[in-house]
């Protein structure tokens, strides 16, 4: 492996030496020779004492360089450069080469299927020119492109537009992570918004030909973010013209360059014939998520890397808010929650730990996870639940009115709050500065008509948090009469100590608490209770989440007692799970989300948190027999049910369809179940959208069945190269788990796995992470065939190599045996040679030798 990157520090931070006028770039587009000059003005940053001139540069061959009109001969290294400069302002020049088609890390300017795009966050626009490579350095940016291409876009608006010209100019000070160029032969579907200031807007979405009938939604889910922007926010789009573009090859979901938004195609293109309910809805978020960052994140971005959160935190909480706002809120909550468990509680608990706001890092690439995302839009929802809905307006009022044009902390985030409130957020604070998931214990006492609750919070020392502290814990609590009537309606209880105790007085009778409603804090509950208690609330509970979280305490206490002590599922449960189905007044997508269970991992850190070593065969068979089970006491209901959620007439991506096939699909698994895959069978045959029939085929996969309408499907979708991403992931998720490592050993010799697509790649590889009992197999062959593409890849995408690396942070909750095969493999790709700094520094962690 190479030697281990330095260490950054968040206490180093230190102003750049110099600021940056204005940047003026010329690019003449080959695909191996890529020429890109720069003109940049420079003058003195009075606020930096040192001004030593160092520019970034990777991968770069230098082919001169001038200060005002001067040749200089700068100290070149691996790095960047530096050279002696003027005490004043000064016009810095450089020429450089690059090779587009080689970069096949996909990190700056590179090339997909004969396309030019770019990726620049974190630190990719130091492969694309020399340039002080920082968010905190802002500055207009003029482009011109030069390429035998029908179409040359960037940042901004455009300036002129010629054949193999165009040149672009961006008003606003934007750091060089949000710079984007595009060119290649595409096709664009358009349309335009008026601004609530009468201002029309220019809307592209730009796709390779061929995909033209798949931009009708995402161009629609644009103008709805646009729209609910103005409305909810208060936020203007503030140039002529707004462009994305699809791209197949893509390490992310999308990027929000400053009206260049670069998407993964994945995350845009979609058409009823090809895309889930479930992708339209991932695809309405993200396009709602980069537009939003056009003022969090774009207008008012970060100061360094360690606050990433304060760009991302609050875009992923703005998202949420319009998802909810569109579609179903407590679907939209419970979907999160489940995320948030799934993804972010094992990296909090894990060797990965690090605060919302690290302290430190080696690669910043490896820092873009659940924690800065997910946690830091819980902390941001804390927030808002702590100072009001009024308050919470007025605040981001202010700091759009004090940061705008700036780069920023968290510190300047939290005294806007401070400045309208009056409060005291110093505690508050640590929620970024803290790793770990705290944990909240309950405790009840009653007497003479007051009802009191006691609550202790203890977070777990980790390596990156050895003494944590107590943290500020909004706690939306209610009350419930013996007849599920509700006596307390929702208060938040603000907890601030290491334990607290809120009295309820006047009360007739002891009441039921509703605790953590809305999951009002990101934090794992601990309250002794009992299955009549959580059938009480699952049927009476007027909280959608906390009814829905008591079936799913009762389905997760029911799989771990039969992984490891055996048994049958309880009636508390399946009696349940049945009058939720029957219950035509909720929503249908609520209870297609009751009906579903906690997922193996899931279950597999719960055991362990309860010191119950997992074993993943036995929770995969628990899991197995309660699905049949509860098949088998649901049947009389089941057929009704999906003849209910039958649609008449077009397709349509609402809530209200959505919802219902969502009910349907989950009712159709379980009649799976009883009759061999012979309704799955029909529906597929019968089915006119992806959603149905990707449903169907699940089914009959699990039943065993389905290997004819494998083979039809690939023979349908071949030439769409999304679809086949999940042809080759369903196999591997509905794969049992002895035969999970060879399905997808065997789909790595497809001709069609093009394992340098990060698409194709996650689609196998991470599905075959995502089968826990398959990828935790006694035998080792799922974590043998992961690490050996681990280690192929590596060298080739070092940032997708890293992030799949994550699949192996729950390795010591294991059983022995498995953690030395583990630690085996964790060690192999460690001692690989030129392994990247990336991978080097996730393993490390990993390992708990970083």
């Amino acid at each position: 492996m190479r030697d281990a990157a330095p260490t950054i520090y968040l206490k180093d931070y230190a102003p750049f030496g110099f600021l940056v006028d204005s940047v003026h770039l010329t690019f003449d587009l080959a695909p191996d020779a890529t020429r890109v000059h720069s003109r940049i003005a420079f003058r003195p940053n009075p606020d930096a004492t040192d001004r030593r001139f160092f520019l970034h540069g990777e991968n770069l061959t230098l082919i001169r360089a001038a200060i005002d009109d001067q040749s200089v001969a700068p100290e070149v290294t691996e790095q960047g450069l530096s050279c002696a400069v003027p005490d004043g302002a000064f016009t810095w020049e450089a020429e450089v080469e690059i090779d587009p088609q080689g970069n096949t890390a996909l990190e700056g300017l590179y090339m997909s299927n004969g396309m030019y795009c770019t990726q620049c966050e974190a630190e990719g626009f130091r492969k694309i020119t020399y340039y002080p490579d920082r968010p905190d350095v802002m500055s207009v940016f003029t482009v011109q492109i030069n390429g035998p291409h029908p179409v040359l876009l960037s940042n901004g608006n455009p300036v002129s537009s010629e054949p193999n010209r165009a040149v672009w100019h961006d008003p606003w000070p934007k750091p060089a992570y949000l710079f984007a160029l595009v060119a290649g032969d595409l096709v664009a579907r358009s349309d335009r918004f008026e601004t609530c200031s009468g201002k029309q807007v220019d809307l592209n979405l730009w796709v390779r030909p061929g995909d033209e009938g798949k931009c009708a939604f995402g161009m629609e889910a644009l103008k709805k973010s646009m729209a609910w922007d103005e409305q909810v926010y208060g936020r203007e789009y503030d140039l002529d013209v707004f462009n994305i573009v699809a791209v197949d090859d893509f390490n992310m979901g999308a990027m929000e360059n400053k009206g260049l938004n670069i998407f993964n195609s994945s995350a845009v293109l979609a058409s009823p014939e090809t895309a889930t309910d479930a992708n339209f809805e991932r695809i309405e978020a993200i396009i709602a998520h980069e537009y939003f960052h056009n003022w969090t994140g774009n207008r008012i971005t970060c100061r360094d890397w360690f606050q990433l959160c304060l760009k991302e935190g609050l875009t992923v909480f703005r998202d949420a808010q319009f998802t909810a706002d569109m579609r179903s809120a407590p679907v939209k909550r419970i979907t999160d929650v489940i995320d948030l468990r799934a993804r972010q509680f094992p990296e909090d608990q894990g060797p990965l730990a690090h605060p919302v706001r690290p302290e430190s890092f080696q690669e910043i690439n490896n820092f873009y996870t659940a924690t800065v995302y997910e946690k830091g839009a819980e902390v941001i929802g804390m927030l808002k639940r702590l100072v009001g809905e009024s308050a919470y307006a007025e605040a981001l009022d202010l700091y759009f009115a004090r940061h705008d044009g700036q780069a920023c902390t968290i510190e300047d985030w939290l005294a806007v709050f401070q400045d309208v409130t009056g409060r005291d957020l110093g505690q508050f604070k640590r929620w970024y500065s803290q790793a770990g998931t705290p944990r909240l214990s309950v405790t009840e006492d009653w007497r003479n008509g007051t009802y009191t609750l006691t609550f202790t919070q203890n977070t777990p020392p980790s390596a990156a948090t050895p003494d944590p502290q107590p943290l500020v814990l909004p706690i939306d609590v209610g009350l419930l009469g013996a007849n599920g009537d509700e006596v307390l309606a929702t208060q938040t209880l603000e907890m601030t100590e290491a334990t607290q105790s809120f009295a309820f007085e006047g009360l007739s009778a002891r009441p039921v608490p509703s605790i953590l409603r809305g999951f009002s804090a990101p934090v794992v509950l601990e309250r002794a209770t009992d299955a009549a208690e959580r059938a009480f609330l699952l049927a009476h509970d007027t909280d959608p989440f906390n009814r829905w979280e008591a079936g799913r305490a009762l389905a997760r206490d029911t799989l771990m007692t039969m992984a490891t002590t055996g048994g049958a599922p309880g009636a508390d449960y399946l009696d349940g799970m049945q009058a939720v189905l029957r219950d035509d007044g909720l929503d249908p997508g609520f209870r297609a989300l009751m009906l579903a269970q906690p997922g193996q991992s899931e279950l597999a850190g719960a055991l362990a948190d309860a010191g119950t070593v997992p074993d993943p065969d036995a929770i995969w068979q628990a899991s197995e027999a309660l699905k049949t089970t509860l098949a088998r006491h649901l049947q009389d209901d089941l057929a009704a049910i999906l003849a209910a959620c039958r649609i008449d007439g077009p397709y349509r991506p609402d809530p209200d369809q959505t919802g219902k096939r969502a009910l349907a699909g989950a009712v159709l698994a379980l009649i799976s179940r009883l009759d061999g895959g012979a309704a799955a069978a029909a529906q597929y045959a019968e089915a006119d959208n992806m959603t149905l029939q990707l449903s169907a085929l699940a089914c009959l996969l699990v039943a065993g069945k389905g290997e004819n309408q494998i083979a039809a499907f690939y023979d349908q979708w071949q030439q769409d190269r999304l679809v086949i991403d999940k042809w080759f992931g369903l196999q591997i998720s509905h794969a049992e788990p002895d035969m999970a490592a060879a399905v997808t050993d065997a789909l790595t010799r497809h001709a069609d796995f093009n394992w340098k697509n990060p698409n194709r790649f996650r689609a196998t590889l991470g599905a075959l992470a995502m089968n826990h009992a398959g990828f935790h197999a006694a035998d080792g062959a799922g974590y043998r065939l992961l690490a050996d593409w681990l280690i192929r890849l590596d060298p080739v995408n070092p940032q997708t190599t890293a992030r799949m690396c994550s699949a192996f942070q729950t390795w010591p909750r294991y059983d022995a045996g498995r953690q030395a095969l583990i630690r085996a493999q964790l060690d192999r790709i460690l001692a690989t040679p030129d392994l990247s700094r990336d991978t080097t520094e996730m393993i490390s962690r990993i390992l708990g030798a970083a």
